[in-house]
């Protein structure tokens, strides 16, 4: 196998063995990037002298020469940062993103940067889905998906505010990891949502999500190969807009469930409290009133170089009165809230990553329907790939769980990979 198709798990372990160097890791990497960029166009920043130069001192770690690619709203000390806009053309930080330093000290090594939409909200970039160019590859995370899809890469930064780690993720038929709030730290992120952004990962193992996270946060979370003791009790559900399904989520929904169950799983059905309800109907005003506010400096003195879409939702959010906001805040405690007592007696929740497959087209990176209210609770949230629709395009399964339990969930999302076969 090439080494650019292993996962970052597996070059870890090649790597600790010498039977892999970090050079060759990262020249196997590069040369698929060289192949395959001109049509994907994954990165917004890359420069291969730079990427060779860095695996040639990588530091020693859990991490150690695994290439990493990061995500344009995450600041670099040694590599552009625009947040994918063009007000921050040539943007140069003084220092790496919190985020960003964890990895390099855990061993990884930045390859580049990928591509956002702009500030991490609506308006694309260029990428293409790797599986089929025509479609968009999801969003905000765009690049960062495409990247490890096409094994550009084994492992790359996202951020979620949404959907934009679960639902580009599923779109390009990788793992997407969004672990619980806060769980790694936000310096040096351009911060749209106070209450919402969470940063996490994208790879092509479960394993993988849990050895960076783990590694960047210094938390133990866990072997998701490890055999556990028992099956699981999932809650089965459509979440908060169930009209938005498209007959292939709901079909590789079932598939799932059906799988567990006969893996031994109890997978029972879950009604959504009226907390989460009312959360979902105001995660928009949280979200976009933050965002205005995050803003308030490109709204004032860039405007110019700001899109269309995203000027007109600001513009609407600067728009609503204050308690507006105080309701939504109000609303997210609540659902927090009432989604322990809610789920007692199961283990995580077994939901949609996304409406169905990738949409055609680049000038939409799909709807976050099926993501926005797991954000806005602060739980962790898993997507595995779980077949293809009818265009043939990949389909994922999300797991939901509870605040601070992400080994937990990182584990039976790997038992459900194994129920699904």
């Amino acid at each position: 196998m090439e080494p650019n198709r292993l996962t970052a798990t597996e070059a870890a372990r090649a790597i600790a063995a010498g039977r892999l160097s970090p050079t060759d890791l990262m020249e196997a990497s590069l040369s698929r990037a060289a192949a395959r960029e001109v049509e994907v166009r994954a990165f917004v920043h890359l420069d291969p002298a730079q990427a060779r130069r860095l695996a040639a001192r990588a530091r020693p770690g859990a991490l150690h020469g695994i290439p990493i690619a990061v995500k344009d709203v995450l600041d670099t000390a040694d590599m552009p940062t625009g947040y994918g806009s063009p007000a921050w053309a040539g943007h140069r930080p003084r220092g790496d993103a919190a985020a960003v330093a964890l990895a390099r000290g855990a061993g990884a090594v930045v390859m580049g940067k990928t591509v956002t939409t702009e500030f991490a909200t609506r308006h694309p970039g260029p990428t293409a889905n790797p599986h089929a160019l025509r479609h968009t590859p999801g969003g905000s995370s765009s690049g960062s998906a495409a990247a490890v899809a096409d094994c550009m890469v084994p492992l790359a930064f996202g951020t979620q505010t949404a959907g934009s780690i679960i639902r580009p993720a599923a779109f390009c038929g990788v793992v997407g990891f969004k672990p619980s709030f806060g769980t790694l730290h936000r310096a040096g992120m351009k911060v749209m949502s106070e209450s919402l952004d969470t940063i996490g990962v994208l790879a092509r193992s479960v394993a993988d999500c849990a050895l960076a996270v783990g590694a960047m946060s210094g938390r133990d979370l866990g072997d998701p190969e490890a055999k556990p003791g028992r099956a699981p009790r999932l809650g089965l559900t459509l979440g908060a807009e169930p009209e938005k399904a498209a007959p292939e989520a709901v079909e590789a929904l079932h598939r799932a469930a059906d799988a567990a169950r006969r893996a031994g799983a109890e997978v029972v059905e879950f009604a959504l409290t009226p907390e989460l309800t009312r959360a979902a109907e105001l995660h928009p005003a949280l979200m976009n009133m933050e965002s205005a506010g995050a803003l308030a400096w490109e709204l004032m003195e860039a405007r110019a170089l700001l899109s269309p879409v995203l000027i007109e939702k600001m513009d609407w959010a600067r728009s609503q009165p204050a308690t507006l906001l105080r309701d939504a805040h109000l609303a997210q405690s609540a659902a927090k809230l009432s989604f322990g007592p809610a789920t007692a007696g199961l283990d995580a929740l077994l939901t949609p990553s996304a409406p169905g497959e990738a949409p055609e087209g680049l000038g939409w990176t799909g709807d976050p329907a099926f993501n926005s209210l797991w954000t806005m609770i602060w739980g962790p949230n898993i997507t595995v790939p779980a077949g293809t629709g009818p265009k043939g395009l990949p389909i994922g399964v999300q797991l939901v769980g509870r605040i601070g339990e992400d080994a937990a969930v990182l584990g039976w999302a790997r038992w459900l990979q194994h129920a699904m076969g």
